[in-house]
């Protein structure tokens, strides 16, 4: 994904997994800085205070600048690292991700713990819904009412999101589009309007694409 985009998880949510008696339960959260994601952490750790272990992971940053992991307490590279790296895989950034695990007496073992933590983190990230955020531009222009049908149509044939409408003498919309839209939108806005009605771009602004 490119500095124009990025993936992460749409809401926070967890799932889980019993394994040979232990249970994981996979907590995943959208967070915007490594204090957000700390304070997820400690809220998950408290919620768990008796589990066995509460391992986790988080990516902040949408080049992934700052990447955390930490196994507290399984054995070295079966718990955090497996987490982080299911994150990776599926490209999320600014989100962390809690595997508490609640040992059930049957000993896993080095490969069973690496299946079982990226198994529940799977679950996790699938639950919390991994969605695309990109760079839009933040677009207004104003209309006759008798173009307003035609306009109002055409913003989202073109992939774009309507966000205000104001209707006084005039018709003023405002609307978001990705900027690879946009300039067929303005071809196809001038040949509507016969070129009596512009875009003027207002500034730019990350929204989900999908």
């Amino acid at each position: 994904m490119s500095l124009n985009g990025y993936k992460t998880v749409l809401r926070e949510a967890r799932d889980e997994v019993v394994i040979h008696k232990s249970r994981f339960i996979g907590h995943a959260a959208p967070v915007s800085s490594a204090e957000e994601a700390l304070g997820f952490l400690a809220r998950i750790r408290e919620e768990h205070r008796d589990a066995t272990h509460n391992c986790y992971a988080y990516i902040i940053g949408r080049n992934a600048g700052i990447m955390r992991y930490s196994d507290d307490g399984e054995p070295s590279g079966t718990a955090g690292m497996p987490i982080i790296e299911v994150m990776k895989a599926r490209g999320v950034v600014d989100c962390a991700v809690v595997v508490t695990r609640y040992f059930g007496g049957i000993l896993l073992g080095g490969g069973g713990l690496v299946r079982a933590y990226s198994h529940a983190t799977r679950l996790a990230v699938e639950k919390a819904q991994v969605i695309t955020m990109a760079v839009c531009k933040l677009c207004a222009l104003t209309c006759d009412y008798n173009q307003y049908g035609k306009i109002g149509s055409l913003i989202p044939e073109c992939n774009g999101f309507l966000d205000d409408s104001d209707f006084g003498e005039t018709v003023t919309l405002k609307f978001h589009m990705a900027e690879e839209d946009l300039s067929g939108f303005e071809k196809q806005l001038a040949d509507a309007t016969c070129g009596s009605v512009a875009v003027e771009v207002t500034g730019e602004q990350f929204f989900q694409i999908n």
